[in-house]
């Protein structure tokens, strides 16, 4: 099993606060680093700092050496699909190939009004996302002068320099390009499968439970499957709420310091037993059983989703308790 460290940094998160989060994920060993991309704060009050996912992992690339990084996931209502490739291949080339990324249609509404950008409704925004993730695959694959025209994107004679750096095990063309893994996720729906099987690597299941996501990561390989592709090749992984503490009475620390981050967003006792069937909630014994029972389901790497950032200790406590 892989883990990711994934956290939320729209929670009102410095870039210090990131970079010394990120610093110390790698130091305990974490094989990756994700963040939200996000600019409106939530959960938890309203108007905390945010700050644009992309410049952070610019500066997190090079005061970083060893472990992944990338966001979970980038809407594409925020940004051109042209600006996005060049941006996250500038981050690439920082990071000395160490980026890897999830693309989503986008949910959070008010965020978009408030920042004047799109929102068209669900449909035409899961278009998009097609049609970028086939941009993407144009734009670092394709040879000079290579052109698309969809419903959203439309592209005339790209010339695209550099491309992704060419680090061994990465996703590579028919031509010998490489590029970055891409991946998509949510929920699991039957498109959003069949958008993975064509142009991802890895597929995130987000608030699923082990027993639910076996049946997910079936109907994956169904969707690999229906398209002539061997499910093998997909990358399977699960984004879980993570809340560790090595004994009952740390355990209650932290999920009191939870509650109090998110304000009247969460509730009591109640509140958390609903969320212990899709959580990696408890001390270490009962992490690692939840752990065992993802794997169990076909999950190979999993994103813990951290709602405590600022504790880097619960950072040390999960790379001792999990790896």
């Amino acid at each position: 099993m892989r883990f990711a460290l994934m956290i939320e940094p729209q929670q009102g998160l410095s870039y210090a606060e990131q970079l010394a989060i990120v610093q110390r994920a790698e130091s305990v060993g974490f094989d990756s680093f994700f963040r939200s991309d996000h600019y409106q704060s939530f959960p938890g009050p309203e108007g905390e700092t945010t700050t644009d996912a992309w410049a952070v992992l610019a500066g997190l690339a090079r005061e970083t050496s060893t472990i992944g990084l990338g966001t979970l996931v980038s809407p594409v209502t925020f940004r051109p699909v042209g600006v996005l490739a060049k941006t996250v291949t500038t981050v690439d080339e920082m990071s000395g190939g160490r980026v890897e990324f999830g693309l989503g249609a986008g949910w959070n509404e008010p965020e978009h009004r408030q920042l004047g950008l799109p929102f068209p409704p669900i449909g035409e925004r899961a278009d998009l996302m097609e049609e970028q993730f086939a941009a993407l695959h144009g734009l670092w694959g394709e040879p000079d002068g290579w052109s698309f025209e969809g419903a959203h994107v439309r592209i005339e004679g790209a010339l695209f320099h550099p491309k992704p750096v060419a680090r061994a095990g990465r996703p590579t063309f028919a031509n010998g390009a490489v590029r970055p893994r891409l991946l998509t996720g949510g929920e699991g729906t039957p498109r959003s499968m069949r958008i993975a099987a064509r142009y991802c690597d890895e597929f995130n299941l987000s608030s699923t439970s082990p027993d639910k996501a076996a049946a997910k990561f079936a109907a994956l390989d169904a969707a690999c499957e229906a398209i002539g592709r061997d499910p093998a090749t997909m990358g399977r992984s699960v984004m879980a709420g993570v809340l560790i503490g090595q004994d009952a009475a740390e355990l209650a620390t932290r999920k009191s310091a939870l509650l109090k981050a998110f304000g009247n967003d969460a509730g009591g006792d109640d509140w958390f037993e609903a969320r212990e069937p899709r959580w990696v909630l408890g001390t270490p014994d009962q992490a690692r059983a939840m752990v065992e029972r993802f794997a169990a389901a076909g999950a190979e790497r999993v994103m813990l989703q951290n709602f405590l950032p600022r504790d880097l200790e619960m950072i040390d406590l999960m790379a001792e308790a999990l790896f």
